[in-house]
Parts: C-alpha cells; structure tokens; sequence
C-alpha cells in the first residue's frame, strides 16, 4: 500500500476511535444523570405515599425502574408492613435494568438476591457504567433456570433468614408450581404475575413442566403462569391474604396475614385486573397487538390447562368454551 495512504488509513481509524470513545463517554454520562433524575424523582414520590392510607394499592403506582407501577406499589406497602429483614429475593428479573425491585434496592438500600436465567442480570450489574452496584449495594445475582426441584438448593445458598421482606415471582412460566413448592422462606410480602386471560373465575394454571418456556409451548406467548384464582387459593394455604393487583393487570400482591394490618383483603374477583398489555406474537415472532381475551383463548384452544380445585386437566378451549 501506498505510505501516504497508510498512514491516512491510520489517521482516519484513530480518529473514528477517538471519536466513537468520546461519544461513548458522553452516552454513558448522560444515561447516569437520567438515571439519577429518576431516582430523585422516585424519592419525592415515595415520600409523598409513605403516610397515606389509600383505598387501593393501584392509586400509589409510579414507575422508575418497574414495568409498569409496581415500584410505587412497592414503597407503599413497605411503609404498611413492619418488615424485621430488609432483603428482598426477585426471581426472573431479565437483565435488571427492568424490575421490580431494583429501585428498592437503590432507595432503601435493601439487601437485595436475583436470579435469572442466563448471564445478562449478571453482565449487567458488573458493566463499567455499572460498576457502582457492587460498591453501593448489597446484591448477589445469580444464574440458574428455576425448576421445582432446585428452588430450594438456591434459596439454601443465599443463607437468608426464613422471614425475608419481599418475594417477587415473574418467570413466564411455572410461577405459580415455584411458589407452592417455596418452603424455607416465609416473606412478608410476595408480588407474583398472573395472567390475565385466564379470567377470573377459575382456579387454573399451566401443568407443570421443569423446562417449561412460554414461547417454545406456544409461540404466541399467551400460554404461561396461573389465573388470579389460583394464586389466591395457593396464597390461602400458605398465610397470606391477596391485597391487590398493579392497574396493568399482570402482578398479584399478598401480604402474611399477621402483619397485614389494616391493608385491604380481597378476592380474586374483587382485586381482578383485565389486563391491557397487548404482547401476542404470530407464529413468526412479530407482535400482533391482540386486544382481544376471547380470541387469545381461541389462539391457544388447545393448549392443556389444570385446575387445582378439581386436581385435574382439561383444555383451555374446554373450559372457557372457546
């Protein structure tokens, strides 16, 4: 190669170099200040819910890092709950940057146990425009895929007292098998996804499968987790009482009956949320926007559906008659 146009070569990549560092730079520092304008904006809304005592959990919704408005939900109801340990265990939590509980972590400084297939959560909290999780905050993340067999073994490992804070279940999946088979801890609070589809009227949930996957059962994606019912008959058995859902109807929450004190106790059907998320997918992956419940159910008709009241499986087009 000619030596003028080498070194032109040279001169133009440390130079796209140079450049690609400083916008780089530039992006980092500027995602951290929105990051810390949130943070203080989620401060001055969980102190202006702190001492109030409202008629739903739905009217103290307000997002920071949550999907929707469970972080408001959140701060509210710690504020309602007398909690002896401050740490919180959040299983399926995608990479972290999105959840439920990472703004209890960055606000109360709780202690804080995730779990997430995959290496993502981990990369994420390790990242250098990250780094200051592991110096700021006490969290340990952790990557296994979460079956009933080995949800004990990591709960174990996390040496944990048994009456932990907050418990957060949102796998897409076997939710509620996960928590009926979560036995060495006792939280004060649990916040688990329900679907919605599945109405609210009957006590139904996917069957159990240890390698369930909500896409590969079905590829719209509407085929995973339990009906609100379910959840509150599990929670029943376990001593919890069902204060409420998020205003998206897609996350449950329960309360330990001895310390739930004068937050409201309802039904599956007084604290059901017909959700409004629109996520199906057609048999290519692309979204199809489905606002529909009826023609959902119709979708995944033939899917398998057990109801825990009855101990038995039928069909989804069976039983909603779809």
């Amino acid at each position: 190669m000619n030596p003028f146009k080498s070194t032109l070569k040279a001169l133009l990549t440390h130079i796209r170099h140079l450049l690609f560092g400083h916008l780089t730079y530039e992006y980092v520092h500027i995602e951290k200040e929105l990051e810390s304008i949130k943070l203080a904006l989620g401060k001055h809304e969980a102190r202006t819910i702190k001492d109030l005592h409202l008629a739903s959990i739905q009217e103290a919704e307000f997002r920071v890092f949550s999907q929707f408005g469970e972080d408001g939900i959140i701060q509210y109801l710690i504020n309602k709950v007398p909690i002896q340990n401050r740490i919180f265990i959040e299983l399926g939590v995608g990479n972290y940057s999105e959840s439920n509980t990472r703004f209890l972590l960055m606000n109360n400084n709780w202690q804080g146990k995730i779990i997430n297939s995959g290496t993502e959560h981990i990369e994420f909290l390790h990242s250098e425009k990250r780094g200051d999780f592991y110096y700021r905050y006490d969290i340990t993340a952790v990557s296994a895929f979460i079956d009933r067999n080995n949800i004990s073994a990591l709960i174990k490992d996390f040496n944990v007292p048994r009456d932990v804070g907050i418990l957060s279940i949102d796998l897409d999946g076997v939710d509620y098998w996960i928590w009926e088979a979560i036995t060495l801890i006792s939280p004060r609070i649990v916040i688990i996804e329900y679907n919605s589809h599945f109405g609210k009227d009957f006590a139904v949930t996917v069957p159990y499968k240890s390698d369930f996957d909500r896409i590969q059962e079905h590829y719209s994606g509407l085929y995973f987790g339990s009906s609100l019912h379910a959840l509150c008959i599990l929670a029943k058995k376990k001593g919890y009482q069902f204060v409420g859902s998020n205003s998206a109807g897609v996350n449950a929450f329960f309360v330990r009956n001895d310390v739930i004190g004068n937050l409201p106790k309802l039904t599956a059907k007084q604290g059901y949320v017909k959700s409004s998320y629109r996520d199906s997918r057609d048999s290519s992956g692309n979204f199809t926007y489905m606002n529909s419940h009826g023609e959902r159910l119709m979708l995944i008709a033939n899917q398998k559906i057990f109801d825990v009241q009855k101990g038995k499986l039928t069909t989804i087009g069976k039983l909603f008659q779809v």
